[in-house]
């Protein structure tokens, strides 16, 4: 029998929400001679990081963040003291700045790189590039209305920038004012042909991004004088890259092959869903980005942020505009046809709950509340859905497929193009991931009353009609993390998953994959709300869980999933939980906005 005895160190609080991650740095802070009182920090600003902060706040407004301790003067003191604790001027494991912030190493470096390199590229921007009115006039046909007014402003504003921000809600024509940009940026620019490069962090994100510039492109080749028309065909619509992939991610040995040694070869950088950047990534592509070419970023600042630490495109924002600074450009004007929804993510964003009571109640058939206290009222509410789910046309029999006849295998795409599309007619999003109001137990739960409905045995996993969202990203089929695919059978039987894509000229298609041959994947009738971020639905539902002291809930997380629809949104939540969401923006803790509003910290050495 062994001898050995595992004991808690007396230095591991009990009653902490700590992962393993967070337990084990503590004791590697202990084992390399920190004091206790710093191991806990550590262990506190492990977890911090997990939840998306940068730093662990141990002093003001939002000291004791997730349960962690308010430090006095003395403690204070005493951690600045400990050998493993630097002001951020030297190499240390962990860092505590002139403003009470604690980080770990890492997170202080990559805050005040990005910082330093925003800043240097607003400086070396300039505006007396700014383009004529005349000039601006060829791109918009000459159209001066009020609903255009920022879009003009950013196209009049890129000239001779080397960071640009377009940041706007749905429907707000961001893709078609970032072409223009690239238009007016080829038009200014030198006399050869500028490189452009666009991206995002996600494949699904990418691949939207591709499929919007092709639409966009089309849109304008009609109205475009022809001397703007060989500049539009120059703008990439082939393949837009997810960040990492842009950036030659290595994953063996955690790093990017792209950086200021070996940095990208284009003049012009777009990057799409900039919300999704997270701070690491941001100082990847910062450093990637050759300091004389122009980065734009373009995104919805109100959105979720990143899944990783940081709040990056929501600091940068909020900074560039206090200052009033010319650029960055947000639009406001939304051109989406349904006019009441604009009402109500307005009042979202604002946090504004009688106005947002106010916009529901005007809305008419576009936007109502119910209230959802527990599983029956869901139940309820999710029957009548399923039923309306049911009797959309995303069961089409496809004709068989017949080698060497090509119109065929058209008609079988179209038909399954045609059923993709109706099924994104309606969407189910969910705060939560599991539990009982989670995307996942909702999902098998619509299954089995669709299988019911459409006399599908209860045991078939693969059936016509059902609907996956890939969940991890594989290069070889070239689908994607959010993706989604439809199930549809043949004349015969034969089963084939498809998904929806674009030709190489521009036009929807779809194709598709043996159901053995997918990778990760689970059912989409019912998705996440981070799942969504860039989709859009002509009908959506989204669902809260009911109890308001939910971690979940936010500001942010209400305004992505209700923004994700263009014509009718439900709201499924209890009153609590929904003043809840409305009451609590996402706010990162980090000083990531205070460097890049009053530069003056300690230069950090570089550590390779």
């Amino acid at each position: 029998m062994s001898a050995y005895r595992f004991q808690r160190n007396p230095a591991e609080l009990a009653d902490t929400p700590w992962r393993p991650l967070d337990r084990a740095l503590l004791r590697w802070t202990l084992a390399h001679g920190g004091s206790p009182l710093v191991a806990r920090l550590a262990a506190w600003t492990s977890f911090a990081d997990g939840e998306g902060d940068t730093a662990l706040p141990l002093a003001g407004e939002q000291a004791g963040r997730h349960g962690a301790p308010v430090l006095s003067p003395d403690e204070l003191a005493a951690v600045r003291s400990d050998p493993l604790v630097s002001d951020g001027s030297a190499p240390a494991p962990f860092v505590l700045d002139a403003h009470d912030r604690f980080y770990l190493w890492r997170n202080h470096a990559d805050e005040v790189a990005v910082a330093q390199q925003l800043r240097a590229r607003r400086e070396a921007g300039s505006s007396a590039m700014a383009a004529d009115e005349g000039t601006v006039d060829e791109l918009f046909g000459g159209v001066r209305s009020k609903s255009v007014a920022r879009q003009r402003q950013a196209v009049a504003q890129v000239g001779g920038r080397r960071l640009f921000v377009l940041t706007g809600g749905p429907g707000t024509g961001k893709t078609t004012t970032v072409l223009r940009m690239l238009l007016m940026l080829q038009h200014l620019g030198p006399d050869r042909v500028p490189t452009i490069q666009v991206g995002a962090p996600t494949g699904k994100a990418a691949q939207r991004l591709v499929q919007s510039l092709r639409q966009g492109k089309q849109a304008l080749q009609a109205s475009l004088p022809d001397a703007w028309r060989p500049r539009l065909e120059r703008i990439p619509d082939s393949e837009a890259l997810t960040l990492h992939r842009m950036l030659a991610y290595d994953p063996r040995r955690n790093r990017f092959g792209r950086n200021a040694a070996h940095p990208l070869a284009a003049d012009i950088v777009v990057v799409d869903e900039a919300s999704m950047i997270d701070l690491a990534l941001l100082r990847a592509l910062l450093e990637a980005v050759r300091p004389e070419a122009t980065l734009v970023l373009v995104g919805d600042a109100d959105q979720l942020t990143s899944v990783a630490a940081g709040s990056v495109l929501m600091d940068v924002v909020a900074v560039m505009e206090a200052e009033g600074a010319s650029d960055i450009v947000r639009l406001e004007h939304s051109f989406r046809a349904q006019q009441q929804l604009v009402a109500v993510n307005r009042a979202v964003r604002a946090g504004d709950a009688a106005a947002l009571r106010e916009a529901v109640a005007h809305a008419g058939e576009h936007a109502r509340w119910m209230q959802v206290d527990d599983a029956t009222q869901l139940r309820h509410e999710l029957l009548g859905w399923i039923g309306e789910l049911g009797r959309l046309p995303i069961r089409p029999v496809l004709p068989p497929h017949l080698a060497g006849l090509e119109e065929v295998g058209a008609e079988r795409g179209t038909l399954a193009l045609q059923a993709l599309h109706a099924l994104a007619r309606r969407q189910l999003l969910c705060a939560l991931r599991e539990e009982g109001f989670g995307a996942l137990a909702l999902n098998d739960w619509i299954e089995q009353r669709l299988k019911q409905a459409w006399g599908v045995p209860e045991d078939r996993a693969w059936y016509p009609g059902r609907a996956v969202l890939i969940t991890r990203n594989d290069y070889a089929t070239r689908l994607y993390n959010g993706d989604v695919g439809l199930c549809l059978a043949d004349a015969g039987g034969a089963l084939r998953v498809w998904f929806e894509t674009t030709t190489a000229d521009g036009q929807p298609s779809a194709r598709s994959f043996a159901p053995g041959t997918l990778p990760a994947h689970e059912g989409a009738f019912a998705i996440t709300i981070h799942k969504s971020q860039g989709s859009e639905y002509e009908e959506v539902a989204v669902l809260l869980p009911p109890d308001p002291q939910s971690r979940i809930l936010s500001r942010q997380l209400l305004y992505t999933g209700l923004s994700r629809a263009r014509k009718t949104v439900l709201l499924w939540s209890s009153g609590a939980a929904l003043d809840t969401s409305l009451t609590r923006p996402v706010r990162r803790a980090g000083g990531l906005a205070d460097r890049l509003a009053s530069p003056g910290e300690p230069q950090q050495l570089t550590l390779l």
